[in-house]
C-alpha cells in the first residue's frame, strides 16, 4: 500500500479571461490538457490530479507549466495525500465526504 505521504496531489486554480475569441480558445485549450492530463474538475476552475509520487507530480506540473497562457492568474499547490484526506467538504451547508485516491492506484 502507498504511503499517505509519498502520494500526492496536484491542484491547478485559474483564472483565465474569457472576453474575446483568442481568450475562449486558450482558456478551453488549457483546461483540456487538463483533463486530458487525468486532472479532475473539483470545483470551477480548480482541477486536481492524484500522483504516486512528488516526481511524477514534478514532470506533470512541468508540461502544465508550458502550457500556460499568456494571460490570466494561475495557482499550481502540491499536498501530501494525508493533507488532502484532512480537507473538509461541504456542499449546500453539509458535511461531503472528500474524493478518495483512485481504487486502481491502491492496487500497486
Amino acid at each position: 500500500m502507498l504511503s499517505e505521504y509519498q502520494g500526492m496531489w496536484s491542484f491547478v486554480l485559474f483564472d483565465l479571461p474569457v472576453k474575446s475569441k483568442q481568450n475562449r480558445r486558450d482558456y478551453t485549450k488549457f483546461r483540456k490538457l487538463l483533463i486530458q492530463s487525468g486532472f479532475s474538475q473539483l470545483q470551477y476552475s480548480v482541477y486536481a490530479r492524484y500522483h504516486e509520487s512528488e516526481a511524477q507530480s514534478d514532470t506533470l506540473i512541468r508540461l502544465v507549466r508550458d502550457a500556460l497562457p499568456k494571460r490570466g492568474h494561475i495557482r499550481i499547490l502540491k499536498v501530501t495525500d494525508r493533507q488532502f484526506g484532512k480537507m473538509e467538504n461541504f456542499s449546500a451547508g453539509k458535511r461531503k465526504r472528500t474524493e478518495k485516491t483512485d481504487e486502481q492506484l491502491l492496487l500497486f
